[in-house]
C-alpha cells in the first residue's frame, strides 16, 4: 500500500491515465493550476483542451502496472532544486512521468535518476517518495549538487538526507511524519481503509491552516486499484485501476 496527501491551496485537479505501448500502464494526477488552467479549465474548451496534453508530463504523483509509486513533494528551503553536474537535464515532473513509464521498482528508478541533473519544475526544493510492489520504500534528494538516496517508510516535507540539511523544513512536517511513524509503528500492515485514516489523520484540516489537502490518493501495489478522496471527504471516493484497458467506476 502507498498513501499521498496533495497539501495545497485550492486547485483543479486531473486525473491522467497513461497506456503506452512500450512503457508501463499508469494513472498519475496533475494540478492544472500549474498548467495555468486552474479555475479556467474547460473539458470542452479547444485551449484547454490543447493545453491539458502537457497534464502528461505535469503529474505530482502516480502509479504504474508493476506497483512502482512515486510522489514529489516540497521542502520548506530557500535553496532550490537545480542539479549541475554536465549530464542531461530533467525537470522533476518530467522525472515522475519518466520513472512511471520505465521503472519497474525502486531499484530502476534510482538509476534512472543518477543519469540526470534534476532541475525543480517550480522553482522550489523538491524531493522524491519513490516505493514498490517488493516493499522498498525512498526518499530522493538533491544535497549540495548531488543525490542522496534514504531507506524510509514515510516521507513529508523535511529532509531525511544525514548531513548539514537533515531535518530542514516546516515544524509541522516534523509532527506529521511522527505521528505516521507511530500508526505504522502499532499498525504495520494497513488495508486501503486503514491507510485512508492514516492519511486523514494528517490532512490539513487537523492543523487549522489556510491551505488543505487537496487530494488524498491510497495505492493498492498489488491489485492496482486506486482511491481518491477530494479535499478530504473521507466517506467517498473515486476508483481507478491502473490495469492496462481496465475500465473506471466510481
Amino acid at each position: 500500500m502507498y498513501g499521498r496527501n496533495f497539501d495545497w491551496m485550492k486547485c483543479t485537479s486531473m486525473v491522467v491515465k497513461s497506456t503506452p505501448e512500450n512503457s508501463y500502464a499508469s494513472v498519475s494526477t496533475v494540478n492544472m493550476d500549474f498548467l495555468s488552467l486552474g479555475m479556467e479549465y474547460n473539458p470542452e474548451g479547444t485551449l484547454s483542451k490543447i493545453i491539458s496534453a502537457a497534464a502528461l508530463y505535469a503529474p505530482m504523483d502516480g502509479i504504474n502496472e508493476k506497483g512502482l509509486c512515486v510522489a514529489v513533494l516540497m521542502i520548506n528551503d530557500s535553496a532550490v532544486t537545480e542539479q549541475d553536474r554536465e549530464k542531461p537535464d530533467l525537470t522533476t515532473t518530467t522525472a515522475v512521468r519518466l520513472l512511471l513509464d520505465k521503472a519497474a521498482d525502486v531499484d530502476q528508478a534510482v538509476a534512472l535518476l543518477e543519469q540526470y541533473d534534476m532541475h525543480s519544475s517550480a522553482g522550489m526544493m523538491l524531493h522524491f517518495a519513490l516505493s514498490d510492489s517488493g516493499g522498498r520504500s525512498v526518499a530522493v534528494e538533491y544535497v549540495d549538487n548531488e543525490m542522496a538516496v534514504v531507506e524510509t517508510p514515510v516521507v513529508t516535507n523535511f529532509y531525511l538526507a544525514p548531513g548539514e540539511k537533515f531535518g530542514i523544513g516546516t515544524g509541522q512536517s516534523h509532527t506529521r511524519y511522527d505521528m505516521l511513524m507511530e500508526r505504522l509503528a502499532e499498525q504495520p500492515a494497513m488495508d486501503m481503509d486503514g491507510l485512508r485514516d492514516a492519511m486523514s489523520s494528517v490532512s490539513k484540516n487537523n492543523f487549522g491552516e489556510f491551505a488543505s489537502t487537496e487530494w488524498t490518493i491510497v495505492y493498492s501495489q498489488d491489485s492496482g486499484e486506486i482511491r481518491y478522496y477530494h479535499r478530504e471527504n473521507y466517506e467517498n471516493y473515486y476508483s481507478f485501476s491502473v490495469t492496462p484497458n481496465a475500465r473506471q467506476r466510481e
